[in-house]
């Protein structure tokens, strides 16, 4: 059976009449007739064309679906650069697969809920004047605080792993955001536990304040975006 090469396998992306070809564990299979594959697009997610061996991982189904279809090819393999580690994380890695790529996005949802929360009970407090919203939003807040640094070092270990540390945009960004959002988490924590009356009565220092606490949506939704546009890449038309 012939090879091809992960760059003619870009070819068979499944669009302007071309075959839909996906790649498993070496084998290249053909998924044109399958209705799932409609217009080499699986899931709004998976492209034809790719190797998705990686990617399988993560789906609600095992790789035997593929099976289901004609092997059209071998896929070549391809140098890949690795990762230099130390011995013992890499026995761990070997045990628990899923340390490889997981933690990062475990962690990374929480300190973006929470200022996400804490915005939101800040202005249901500003809105109602019931104290108990504002109590909640300094909980989120602290509660941001503390997982803004876990979910930033699995992102710098997810990055050193996965990525070899290579300058990547939304990497670049994410870090640099995440640094602002945290420095003004701190200010705001800390502001707010000296002044527990920061926004009774409001003047001017209420205000600064509530600017700090509404920067804290927008940062968490920067992050976001662009982590997510890692795993789910927006395809321009």
């Amino acid at each position: 059976m012939k090879e091809i090469d992960s760059k003619e396998l870009l070819k068979f992306n499944g669009k302007n009449g071309k075959p839909a070809y996906v790649a498993h564990q070496g084998k290249v299979f053909d998924v044109s007739k399958s209705k799932l594959w409609e217009g080499g697009v699986h899931m709004d997610r998976h492209r034809a064309g790719n190797d998705l061996t990686t990617d399988i991982q993560a789906a609600p189904h095992g790789p035997e679906v593929l099976e289901r279809y004609p092997q059209a090819a071998g896929l070549k393999k391809k140098e890949v650069a690795e990762r230099q580690m130390p011995a013992i994380l890499a026995r761990l890695l070997k045990r628990f697969p899923m340390l490889r790529r997981h933690p990062h996005p475990m962690t990374v949802h929480f300190p973006i809920v929470f200022m996400f929360a804490a915005t939101m009970f800040t202005l249901l407090y500003l809105l109602t004047g019931i104290s108990a919203f504002e109590l909640t939003a300094l909980h989120c807040l602290g509660a941001g605080l503390i997982f803004t640094p876990v979910a930033m070092a699995t992102g710098y270990y997810t990055w050193w792993l996965n990525y070899l540390a290579k300058p990547l945009r939304p990497v670049t960004i994410k870090q640099r955001v995440a640094i602002v959002l945290m420095i003004c988490e701190i200010i705001a924590f800390a502001w707010r536990i000296a002044a527990p009356d920061i926004l009774t009565p409001f003047r001017l220092a209420s205000g600064i304040y509530l600017i700090l606490i509404l920067s804290l949506f927008p940062l968490a939704v920067v992050l976001g975006w662009f982590g997510a546009s890692m795993t789910f890449p927006v395809e321009k038309e």
